[in-house]
């Protein structure tokens, strides 16, 4: 049984409705894919905001060309390419734009307690981290730890082999408790 609006229906059948102008199918690939390409391009950008941004962009320009999409069954391959290709451009943008490296903007306000302190100490250790990792590492990382895929989706999704996806992990992982561990000791030793 078809659930409401077809959202069960695989994304072949889906991009296939989506180009014969049905709105509710493209709305169905956007709710079914949202996540992934958030976390893609949160892997590339590392903030949040504009990992939002990138991905309404790139959603438009994948209903754009959607008719472009020669093998609709990988639908969700080649959206997180255009994720990648959108949030590069807006990187750089951003650098030719910027006269200086942009401030951090996650600084907490003066009425947060200490706890929010640390949590915001955390934050930006953990993003100075991810921001060490290739982006492919980022990538299959957040994917894989914030989103639960599993490594055959990750594989699919990225063009990978699922071994390639593993030793990514993996790399990313001992990278990641090394930065970790060795900033957050330094950092709290101190008091």
């Amino acid at each position: 049984m078809a659930s409401e609006g077809g959202l069960d229906l695989p994304d072949r059948l889906q991009v296939e409705r989506a180009r014969r102008g049905d709105a509710a199918a493209f709305g169905a690939l956007v709710r079914r894919h949202y996540r992934a390409a958030y976390a893609v391009a949160l892997a590339v950008l590392g903030n949040p905001m504009d990992a939002e941004d990138v991905c309404q962009d790139a959603f438009l320009r994948a209903l754009e060309r959607l008719d472009k999409l020669q093998q609709p069954e990988r639908f969700l391959a080649w959206l997180l390419q255009i994720v990648r290709n959108r949030a590069r451009n807006f990187l750089d943008y951003r650098r030719v734009r910027s006269a200086r490296p942009l401030e951090d903007l996650s600084a907490g306000t003066d009425e947060t307690p200490a706890r929010e302190a640390e949590r915001q100490e955390l934050r930006r250790a953990l993003g100075s981290a991810l921001a060490e990792l290739s982006e492919i590492q980022r990538e299959v990382v957040l994917l894989h730890d914030l989103e639960g895929w599993k490594h055959r989706e990750i594989a699919e999704a990225l063009g990978l082999s699922e071994g390639m996806s593993r030793q990514h992990l993996m790399g990313a992982r001992r990278l990641l408790r090394e930065r970790l561990g060795a900033k957050l000791l330094k950092e709290y030793s101190d008091d």
